[in-house]
């Protein structure tokens, strides 16, 4: 099978991206790559699929790659544009987007067709020349995987397979991921998904200030990893403040043994020489004492990258029966063409709403409206988090000139501070935001939340970009807060653990859930 010895990537300059990979992908495996984001996931998908995908930027310092003349499957974050104004069938007949029709292909088009009933895709798309760029992402990812199939691989890399998928494509794709016979390598940020799916895990945590790479390989469930590494760093923090607290005490033992002694000799020593001559031999043992204790090592507290110390604090509380919003509109455009109808929506007091919906009903739209509604209002402090940041992010430097609205010594402090307890180093904070991560970009935002103070939050997808690591931190930081929420989300552990009230947007409005 696929093996992977001691493989160490660095980026052309020498910046260190993996170390010390190690792995067999055994027959039947679902190993899952996690981590946050910018800790070379993709890289090594990347990497072992085709080198060439990532010589570029990085290179391959040691180890090896045996695939054993398996024939690899592998499908990308994100299907490139260009294949946008392609028709399904065309997908189906080229190799790239720019590329020519293979008529040969044609003969296995049948095959194609069962392989449309299997993943339950409309298969009129192949005969009505369907556009790939009208698809949702989830139709877009089913295609993708349809194809990956065609080939018959040996085995399959997903990267990011559950990106932009609503809640029926997420429950579908588990299927999809649990009853392939060959083995998967897939990175996702679904907790439900790695939980559900995985039998084996990678794990890529950045340490020592996100300088160095630690990589770990354990083959079991996500579930039972996570529970296992939490019971780890619960254990190595028990050793660490008990043998700190410990220290502390022989600590204060010598300075209390050697401020006596040395008070001793500076009074006694002069009238008593032979009373000197054995203080002289108590200070030997006391320095002696202190050598050991300068030798001591102590257990160090555990490097987790993850950690989230920050929490929402607002000036101004929601009375419980405070009416926060109620909405209605007929209908919901987005040019010319109808969303939905008839939307009515009531949200009081301190409600975490959650509107789901399969992807292009208009969830994203309606919560700009929603925006748009409550922004203005005196009586409460709105934030609103989008789905894509970039165009908010595109006026500013850096993060500290993100959030620094006033310029003060006392706002750049409380930034420092908020993106510190949020695992920014200090050359994030001041480097620019277009070289952050998805995951940093979201953190960052949510950080501008908090300093705003509002008292109510109107969220387009939270998590999306958030590792399986760092969301169960920030669905624990919104489930304490203590304003309204109003939410879209197709994270199924946040909709769960955040939200109390559900709708489902269809073409027909809202209904509550």
């Amino acid at each position: 099978m696929l093996e992977v010895n001691k493989l160490e990537i660095k980026t052309l300059d020498g910046k260190e991206i993996v170390k010390g990979v190690n792995f067999t992908l055994k027959e039947n495996d679902k190993l899952a790559i996690i981590g946050e984001e910018g800790n070379g996931k993709s890289t090594l998908l990347k990497c072992i699929y085709d080198y060439n995908m990532i010589k570029s930027y990085a290179h391959i310092v040691s180890g090896k790659i045996v695939k054993n003349n398996l024939k690899l499957g592998y499908l990308e974050q994100f299907l490139n544009d260009k294949w946008n104004d392609n028709t399904v069938e065309d997908f189906f007949l080229k190799d790239t987007p720019d590329g020519e029709v293979n008529f040969e292909a044609y003969s296995y088009m049948y095959m194609v067709q069962k392989i449309f009933k299997d993943l339950g895709l409309n298969e009129i798309y192949l005969e009505e020349n369907k556009k790939i760029g009208t698809l949702s992402g989830g139709e877009k990812v089913k295609l993708q995987l349809a194809k990956l199939v065609l080939n018959e691989p040996d085995v399959l890399l997903l990267d990011e397979p559950t990106n932009d998928l609503d809640v029926e494509t997420l429950n579908w794709l588990e299927e999809f991921i649990l009853n392939q016979t060959v083995p998967i390598i897939y990175i996702s940020h679904d907790e439900v998904l790695l939980e559900n799916t995985s039998n084996a895990i990678l794990h890529i945590e950045k340490i020592n200030n996100k300088q160095d790479s630690r990589v770990t390989y354990e083959h079991i469930g996500y579930k039972e990893y996570i529970e296992k590494r939490q019971h780890l760093i619960t254990r190595q923090e028990s050793i660490a403040q008990n043998e700190k607290r410990e220290y502390n005490k022989q600590l204060e033992k010598f300075r209390r043994m050697y401020e006596k002694v040395n008070h001793e000799l500076n009074t006694v020593s002069r009238q008593m020489p032979s009373k000197g001559r054995l203080l002289k031999k108590k200070m030997k043992a006391v320095k002696s004492f202190e050598k050991r204790l300068d030798n001591v090592e102590l257990t160090k507290r555990p490097d987790i990258e993850e950690q989230i110390v920050a929490k929402f604090h607002n000036d101004d509380d929601i009375h419980n029966k405070k009416v926060i919003l109620d909405f209605k509109l007929d209908c919901l455009y987005i040019g010319n063409k109808l969303l939905c109808k008839d939307i009515d929506l009531q949200v009081v007091g301190k409600e975490k709403v959650c509107i789901i919906g399969e992807n292009g009903c208009g969830k994203t739209t309606l919560l700009k409206k929603i925006y748009e509604n409550l922004k203005q209002r005196k009586d409460i402090k709105v934030g609103y988090m989008p789905q894509n940041y970039d165009d908010i992010f595109k006026n500013y430097k850096s993060p500290i000139e993100f959030l620094t609205k006033e310029y003060t010594k006392e706002e750049k402090t409380t930034a420092i501070t908020y993106l510190s307890s949020m695992k920014f180093t200090n050359d994030e904070i001041f480097s620019d935001i277009s070289d952050l991560s998805g995951g940093q970009k979201a953190k960052l935002f949510i950080v501008d939340l908090i300093m705003q103070k509002c008292n109510v939050l109107i969220l387009d997808e939270p998590t999306r970009n958030l590792s399986p690591l760092s969301t169960p931190l920030i669905n624990n930081l919104l489930k304490e807060y203590s304003g309204a929420i109003i939410s879209v989300s197709h994270d199924r552990k946040y909709i769960a653990q955040v939200c109390d009230t559900f709708y489902l947007l269809n073409t027909m409005g809202l209904t509550k859930m």
